[in-house]
């Protein structure tokens, strides 16, 4: 039986936006997301690609088409549960609250949760502050569009993973290169770390920095480091939004996003490159970049403490 866990907007968010050729959305046994709001709410609007769970008897009724205990992430949500700790079950004591009244100031989502449970490996995660929270985060994730086709989801252009809440995005040239992206995220400024010139931010070296490096073996993108730090401290500072890209979003962004938060941070890389990770989970350095990093864990750290590389990957 699997356990409830409280699932972060960031978290949902970045779960919504993962990629591999295409959005992982359209992988069946990928991602699960439930809406236990009433129907009027649903119908009014919803978070992309969620299904509402039905009640019948005052039962939540599992939907038929997903195999749950298939599933990787299944997320449920409602209007706005914060806690797990705060609806906690009643007390059997003299004060006469018992079991059935505790169980009654639990959040929809969790009684919902707690039945889903039972049918999954992974944990079930209950969304922090449901609807309301996530909508007003990434009100450009709400929709009304019940059905989605395989097609449609093909097509679906995911958004760049968030780093740091609202303010470091990681993505990919096509990201980069979407003005709704831009708009939607209030993207203020650009890391470009790629050959490839982007149409955004041109001729304006306050707002984008080129790091023009070839993502091969022989490339140099360490020497860059400090200056890619600085240009990010800069605009944190000033309250700029930052999208750091590569042409996929997996080997020199990533790198680049990696020696900053070992910089900001004062972490070593395999703190740093986990973090990363579980932002956007097919992040890969390659060979070379890594051991830049390494050398600049020493910088930054004044020793090597990140051993043995394999566990990176």
């Amino acid at each position: 039986m699997a356990e409830l866990v409280m699932c972060e907007p960031t978290e949902l968010y970045n779960i919504l936006n993962q990629v591999t050729k295409l959005s992982r959305l359209t992988e069946p046994n990928y991602l699960c997301l439930l809406d236990v709001r009433s129907k009027h709410e649903y119908d009014e609007s919803h978070l992309i690609t969620a299904r509402r769970v039905k009640q019948e008897k005052n039962q939540y009724l599992i939907p038929e088409s997903v195999d749950l205990d298939c599933v990787r992430y299944c997320v449920v949500y409602d209007n706005n549960t914060t806690s797990l700790d705060s609806l906690a079950e009643g007390k059997d004591d003299d004060d006469n609250t018992d079991k059935d009244k505790g169980r009654l100031l639990l959040g929809p989502a969790i009684e919902c949760g707690k039945v889903l449970k039972e049918f999954t490996r992974h944990p079930v995660s209950i969304l922090r502050g449901g609807y309301e929270c996530f909508s007003a985060m990434y009100h450009f994730l709400r929709t009304q569009k019940i059905i989605w086709m395989p097609q449609e989801l093909d097509a679906y252009q995911p958004y760049p993973v968030e780093i740091l809440f609202r303010r470091l995005y990681l993505g990919t040239f096509s990201q980069a290169c979407d003005p709704k992206i831009q708009k939607d995220l209030k993207i203020s400024a650009h890391i470009n770390v790629s050959m490839e010139v982007g149409p955004f931010f041109v001729g304006d070296p306050n707002k984008l920095l080129h790091i023009q490096v070839e993502d091969s073996l022989e490339a140099n993108i360490s020497s860059f480091f400090r200056h890619l730090c600085h240009f990010i401290d800069v605009h944190l500072e000033l309250g700029s939004v930052i999208l750091v890209f590569s042409k996929l979003g997996i080997s020199r962004s990533s790198t680049a996003i990696i020696a900053y938060l070992m910089h900001q941070r004062e972490q070593t890389l395999k703190r740093s490159w986990t973090y990363v990770k579980k932002c956007k989970n097919n992040v890969c350095p390659n060979r070379a970049f890594v051991n830049q990093l390494l050398q600049w864990e020493e910088i930054i750290l004044g020793g090597l403490i990140t051993g043995n590389l394999d566990q990176l990957y």
